[in-house]
């Protein structure tokens, strides 16, 4: 099996200097793992990467979609196998950097995703046998063929609740059997999951806290408005980043007030991160604000992996 090497993490935590870094020192190029960072025009709100910060290493997966095209988590492990090979065609060693759970997991256990099919006429149905019966007995309905599904899923989430039904009605598998299906597949790849995060929690807030400064000075303010007229005009996508804006170009907050909603938002969105992530046994946890020098244990742990 082929070696990969994974940074993982929180949002503001260091992975993207950690994986350049690391891509320098072994001959790497870095393949993005994060779902706002794929498309165009929301470049500040994402955190990507510029040419600066690139250093001159390859990167892939970065800003090359439109915000109104469709994007699925099956998707983004096709592409990113499909870059796992091209690079390591090439001699190189693959680096994935990110903090989507979802898109990370279902690489490095090699989910295999069936095509999704989608009926139109069949959605407009279940739309509004939803708000007819409600979500109570459209669970009880769930649970009649897929109870697994239907204990799981709120009642709140709607759109799942959907495609539950959608799903067993245009496959003839259950959301259940196609969980199952999709992970009979050996994995292909030989990975290393290194993640990066803080001891002390009130550390990375104030890191996002701070970045949060660094880009409204930057720019995020004007990105924010060009999206709001475009959502108003296509509606669809509203990054995190932008939508915590709104109020004040709606004229309904302080820009103060905006500012801090998006700090707290940010600060939320990095708590489920490390949720998700500390679920994962295979990852090798780096503290930051008490290893010392945490780029050197990390590129120490990728320098005994390579060589295996």
């Amino acid at each position: 099996m082929n070696k990969v090497v994974f940074v993982v993490g929180p949002t503001a935590s260091g992975k993207t200097a950690l994986g350049i870094e690391i891509a320098k020192r072994f001959s790497g190029e870095v393949i993005s793992a994060d779902s706002m960072q794929i498309y165009k025009g929301i470049h500040i709100a994402s955190a990507a990467p510029d040419k600066a910060e690139m250093q001159g290493i390859p990167h892939h997966l970065l800003e090359f979609l439109d915000t109104n095209c469709q994007f699925s988590v099956a998707d983004y492990v096709k592409l990113a196998r499909e870059c796992i090979d091209d690079i390591q065609g090439r001699g190189k060693l693959p680096i994935v950097v990110g903090g989507t759970g979802l898109y990370i997991s279902s690489l490095l256990d090699n989910t295999a995703y069936l095509e999704e099919k989608t009926d139109p006429d069949l959605r407009k149905e279940l739309e509004k046998q939803f708000d007819t019966l409600g979500a109570e007995e459209m669970l009880k309905k769930l649970s009649e063929f897929d109870p697994d599904t239907a204990k799981r899923l709120h009642p709140n989430d709607r759109r799942r609740i959907i495609r539950a039904f959608e799903v067993f009605r245009t496959t003839g598998k259950t959301i259940t059997e196609q969980n199952e299906l999709s992970h009979l597949n050996e994995s292909q790849i030989d990975p290393l999951v290194i993640g990066i995060t803080y001891e002390d929690r009130q550390r990375l807030y104030d890191r996002i806290n701070k970045r949060v400064d660094i880009m409204i000075e930057n720019g995020l303010l004007d990105e924010a408005q060009k999206a709001y007229r475009e959502s108003a005009v296509k509606g669809g996508f509203q990054a995190i980043g932008h939508k915590e804006l709104f109020g004040y170009i709606k004229g309904t907050a302080t820009l103060e007030e905006a500012t801090e909603l998006l700090k707290m938002q940010t600060r939320r969105y990095a708590k489920r991160q490390l949720t998700w992530f500390r679920k994962d046994q295979r990852i090798n946890w780096i503290y930051a604000d008490i290893e010392g020098n945490s780029c050197e244990k990390a590129c120490q742990i990728v320098q005994n992996f390579v060589k295996e």
